[in-house]
């Protein structure tokens, strides 16, 4: 399942080398194949993909603009860990935004049903995952990002593309942690979907609170500042 807000499948041809480079990168870093704390440097970035140091370079500014390493004068880029700070921050601003899409959306039945039937697809493909948790974490977050999107305001499609990078690390992790269990957010997915159906913004909005702060707290380790 694709996510415009993911910029490793952006499958548009003729995008500039960096930006290849800037999102083939971060899916690396988002899905864990590269760690926190690794010091990515542009020769080896450029040598990997067959380009000059010059896109590569601009790829680690791509990847410092969407949180995902610190630029090191002459050293390189860090790839940054997600911190206990960081992770409440960006959960409370999709709850924000996923509350307030479903608020504007639940008044009008016809736009209510509009948004179920988005939502089902993921849902089912989201039970047929619950034993893949990579597959399942791709999942998860398109039911969030259909959430908080389907509302059609283009400054928030414009802010989930900013943040879609560490909100789909912070998914994976929670997803991938032996601790996670599916089956469980499969469920609670479904009841926020019943929720929108009913036009229950009230309870959208508290049930969501919880499931996105349950599905991360104790999934996995973070630093705090």
């Amino acid at each position: 399942m694709r996510s415009p807000t993911l910029p490793w499948l952006d499958d548009r041809e003729n995008r500039p080398i960096a930006t290849q480079i800037a999102a083939a990168t971060a899916c690396r870093i988002a899905e864990g194949a590269i760690e926190p704390g690794a010091l990515l440097r542009e020769v080896d970035l450029a040598e990997e993909h067959g380009a000059s140091r010059t896109p590569a370079r601009e790829a680690m500014l791509q990847l410092e603009t969407w949180g995902l390493v610190r630029l090191l004068p002459k050293k390189g880029a860090l790839v940054t860990t997600p911190t206990a700070r960081e992770r409440e921050e960006l959960l409370s601003v999709r709850a924000m935004l996923e509350g307030h899409a479903v608020s504007r959306i639940a008044p009008d039945e016809t736009r209510r049903t509009s948004l179920v039937e988005a939502l089902a697809p993921v849902l089912t493909a989201q039970k047929a995952a619950t034993d893949r948790p990579a597959d399942f974490a791709v999942h998860d977050y398109a039911f969030h990002l259909t959430l908080a999107s389907h509302d059609g305001n283009r400054v928030v499609e414009e802010v989930l593309r900013a943040l879609g990078p560490r909100l789909f690390r912070l998914t994976h992790l929670a997803v991938l942690s032996p601790a996670a269990d599916l089956p469980a957010l499969h469920r609670e997915h479904i009841e926020l979907t019943d929720a929108v159906a009913r036009g229950d913004v009230a309870g959208f909005r508290q049930m969501i609170e919880g499931h996105l702060h349950a599905g991360h707290d104790d999934a996995y380790s973070v630093v705090s500042e």
